[in-house]
């Protein structure tokens, strides 16, 4: 029997943590906010893995991680199997050529300065591929690519819808025709028609190109219509990870059934009861709460919860929970938890 194939991306036990001084004034010493403590989890080759959570879960900071953009405390990244935790200058440069990202806000992070071309080119001309021949081409067939007219190409940022801008962004984060591509909430800023749009724009270029996405969003509408898998985050951890559909049709821990539950329906005469919701503010992570740092919310807490943390662990086929009572189900219902 063949062994499975290396995933693309794997990310081990991966911690970001920001030191936070006292003030001027002689108030509290020196803490450490805990951004990210102990994420694991991999990307295959043409595979849409989304991280969900509200907003400072960690979930941002995990993405620029990725991408190296941002330091790393402790864990490991790997990258086509190989460590990229470390790695600076010009071999991270050449990793760096297969993965680019897609941002939020597809106005400011693009030069108002510059013609459109020249910035879906600049990959090109940073790497130094090609000559100037070459890569008026590859920006048209770029262009094309992602539906805009080439002979837009002299034109600046400010004179394209976001729709456009954003199909710009992402003309210029596949220039260096990478395997990974990190959407960092890529169609919050939109509106919903357009959002729709550029959802189905990335997933023909999926199909087209063999791409492999890292998604990242607070959407759960979005990331339904464009994941594989996603892994669910919460104060800097992840608590749940399986397929997407076993994931929606069938969620372990409670704080993923909450955030389904928070979604609004288009279903006619849907009734929101409010069983579920969440209650109270998400505590800081400067300071997380002992044993599951959701206790503090969770509308089914029992005894172990405040005390020890649970592990992410496989406890159903497909889907792992970091949840005492998802575990203390799974082992009666089943007797044992699913393999790994």
């Amino acid at each position: 029997m063949s062994e499975p194939a290396t995933p693309l991306l794997q990310v081990e036990d991966l911690k970001v943590h920001f030191p936070v001084r006292g003030s001027l004034f002689g108030g509290r010493g020196a803490a450490t906010v805990r951004a990210v403590d102990g994420v694991s989890f991999s990307i295959n080759r043409g595979e849409t893995f989304s991280i969900v959570g509200e907003s400072g879960c960690g979930k941002s900071t995990t993405a620029m991680a990725v991408l190296r953009m941002q330091a790393i405390d402790a864990g490991r990244i790997l990258f086509d199997g190989d460590d990229i935790s470390r790695l600076k200058g010009a071999g991270l440069r050449q990793v760096r050529r297969r993965m680019q990202t897609v941002f939020q806000d597809p106005f400011s992070s693009l030069n108002p300065r510059m013609k459109v071309g020249d910035i879906i080119a600049e990959p090109l001309d940073v790497h130094g591929i090609g000559n100037a021949a070459s890569r008026r081409a590859k920006v048209s067939e770029l262009m094309a690519l992602c539906g805009l007219l080439p002979d837009m190409a002299d034109r600046y940022p400010h004179e394209f819808s976001g729709g456009q801008r954003q199909r710009i962004s992402i003309a210029r984060a596949l220039a260096l025709e990478p395997e990974l591509v990190v959407c960092d909430e890529a169609v919050s800023a939109l509106d919903v028609s357009i959002r729709a749009q550029i959802l189905n724009l990335l997933l023909d270029l999926q199909k087209r190109l063999g791409l492999a996405y890292l998604f990242i969003s607070h959407d759960l509408t979005v990331v339904r219509h464009i994941s594989d898998r996603i892994g669910v985050m919460y104060l800097g951890k992840l608590v749940e990870v399986g397929e997407a559909q076993t994931l929606f049709a069938a969620p372990r821990h409670p704080y993923t059934r909450a955030l389904l539950a928070a979604a609004p329906t288009l279903h006619v005469g849907a009734v929101t009861t409010g069983r579920g919701l969440l209650e109270g503010e998400q505590p800081s992570a400067r300071n997380p709460p002992s044993g599951c740092r959701f206790h503090t919310r969770c509308p089914v807490r029992f005894e172990p919860c405040s005390v020890e943390e649970p592990p992410l662990e496989m406890l159903y086929p497909g889907q792992r929970v970091a949840c005492h009572l998802a575990s203390a189900t799974a082992l009666t219902a089943g007797g044992g938890r699913a393999p790994a």
